[in-house]
């Protein structure tokens, strides 16, 4: 059997697969245009978050070998 791609676009934005099974991914609106962004908007935005259960069965197969950054 052949291997399996990665899916590129999504590699880029998940973080990695804990062993729990959780995809952990970065929170987005932190790349440009951040002037008009309050200080408080983008501390809230600098840590990670778990993407949510109905997205991470999708996620875990564009990722078949948990491959991220």
């Amino acid at each position: 059997m052949p291997k399996l791609k990665t899916h590129s676009a999504t590699k880029k934005r998940v973080l990695k697969i804990t062993k729990s099974g959780k995809v952990k991914r970065a929170r987005a609106f932190r790349s440009h245009i951040l002037n008009k962004k309050p200080t408080k908007r983008m501390r809230h935005l600098r840590g990670p978050v778990y993407a949510s259960e109905s997205n991470a069965g999708n996620l875990k197969k564009l990722l078949p070998y948990g491959a991220a950054k």
